[in-house]
């Protein structure tokens, strides 16, 4: 069941992308938004439009101090955060072989330390006020997986959702609640100029290659519209039963309930051998049947 009360929001990314639309909703719906950025003077639109109610801020995520005295600054102006969005990330393109490190770790800074910092930060707020939202962006990607090309991204949402998994676990005595969002494609600028695409060396071409061609379709661009995912994030903020992981878009849905259910019959298939590693348990036991058969003696 949706409520009507005002909510106070705590958005990092707002410059832009899903974080901006996110903020327009809110804002949209009655709510009071502190809207972070590292560039705050990029939401003096929204400052003339609705007035006090919304709040920029400056803030990189990557500074844990920042992160406390942005979080300090919207309570003290709202009295409390009843919702608090980590959105804020971005993904370069380049196979794990040629990623320079130092691009591999800045992105995993931003992508999941950032997350860290501001969760953290917000935890003593959230647990003084007895309740509030953690909405973590995850994508379709930190769900299924296996994108070539954005591994450092990737890799941060799935750390997101095992460390949002332990928060939920710590954090439910105290009525705080915790969204995982695992969005598709979307038309937002997340593939535009946000990306960095470095070269892809030849032999890549067929895998890396191709999710930079996909990334970078032409036509009318990506299926998801984050207007309508904002207000289906607005509206789910607003409710008691509140899912702990939230797929959007047709390709994000479709594809989730794949993967697990891919999932599900390995895990099934196997649970004989599994649980035969423990010591109670029967040992030996026979291996299901290889489905992969074993190439003939001329071809070894």
């Amino acid at each position: 069941m949706e409520k009507n009360t005002e909510q106070a929001w705590f958005v990092t990314g707002s410059s832009r992308g899903f974080g901006r639309t996110l903020v327009r909703a809110a804002l949209e719906a009655g709510d009071r938004v502190a809207a972070t950025a590292r560039r705050p003077e990029q939401l003096d639109d929204l400052v003339e439009e609705f007035g006090d109610r919304v709040r920029p801020l400056a803030l990189d995520v990557t500074d844990p101090a920042a992160a406390r005295a942005a979080l300090a600054e919207a309570r003290d102006a709202f009295g409390r955060i009843d919702v608090l969005v980590n959105n804020a990330g971005y993904a370069n393109v380049s196979p794990i072989e040629t990623t320079e490190d130092a691009d591999f770790r800045a992105q995993f800074e931003t992508n999941f330390w950032g997350v860290y910092n501001v969760t953290k930060a917000a935890l003593p707020l959230l647990r003084e006020q007895r309740g509030g939202l953690v909405v973590q962006f995850s994508s379709v990607g930190g769900r299924v997986g296996g994108s070539p090309g954005i591994a450092s991204y990737q890799a941060a949402k799935f750390a997101i959702d095992g460390f949002s998994r332990v928060l939920r676990a710590e954090a439910a005595p105290f009525g705080v609640k915790v969204l995982v969002v695992e969005p598709s494609g979307f038309r937002t600028d997340w593939a535009g100029s946000s990306m960095t695409v470095h070269d892809v060396p030849e032999a890549y071409d067929e895998t890396v290659g191709a999710t930079n061609r996909r990334l970078r379709q032409g036509g009318a661009g990506a299926a998801g519209d984050p207007v309508r995912a904002a207000g289906i994030l607005v509206r789910v903020a607003k409710r008691r039963d509140v899912p702990h992981h939230l797929p959007l878009g047709a390709y994000a849905a479709e594809n989730s309930i794949a993967m697990d259910q891919r999932l599900l019959a390995e895990d099934t298939r196997w649970r004989e051998v599994s649980r035969s590693a423990d010591f109670a348990e029967a040992y030996p036991v026979p291996f299901p049947a290889d489905s992969v058969p074993f190439p003939a003696e001329s071809a070894r």
